[in-house]
């Protein structure tokens, strides 16, 4: 049983990094713009706590993200000594880019369960999510909160994609 876990974290893992690659990012990148998308501009200091990452790790990234033409920095209007980074129009294209490929991936997945089994092995997966998010917190408290909003169930319209 443990082997299968591992071998579905490796192969996720493995499949976001394609995911992410054809936008010309990384992971810990598209995690990046995903928080910005989710809650808007944002402190660096909020931005690293939300992601669960070392600060200098964050200053690589967003450097990396600000010559990209992905995000940018503005006054924080609650502290004039505080700038917040917000995400460009070019960078919402990416993180929309990177999600078609992410859905097109759930939909390939999905496709291949068997239909009379998919609702169940959703549900499966569902209580493994919750137990992913439950270790997560051990590590990184509050880190994947952008990421775990309400997993969709799949839908009724027989297509097997949600």
């Amino acid at each position: 049983m443990m082997d299968s876990v591992q071998a579905l974290v490796r192969r996720f893992a493995l499949s976001e990094r394609t995911d992410v690659a054809c936008c010309g990012i990384t992971v810990s990148q598209a995690a990046t713009l995903e928080a910005l998308k989710a809650s808007g501009p944002m402190r660096q200091s909020e931005l690293g706590r939300v992601l669960g990452i070392t600060p200098s790790t964050l200053s690589r990234n967003l450097a990396r993200l600000l010559d990209a033409g992905l995000v940018g920095r503005l006054a924080d209007p609650d502290d004039a000594r505080a700038i917040r980074v917000r995400l460009l129009p070019t960078g919402e294209k990416t993180v929309e880019r990177v999600r078609a490929q992410e859905d097109a991936f759930a939909r390939d997945v999905l496709e291949r369960l068997p239909p009379e089994r998919r609702e169940a092995i959703v549900d499966g997966l569902q209580e493994l999510l919750v137990a992913v998010r439950g270790a997560t917190e051990t590590c990184c408290p509050g880190a994947f909160d952008h990421l775990m909003t309400d997993f969709p169930k799949e839908s009724n319209d027989g297509t097997g994609c949600c």
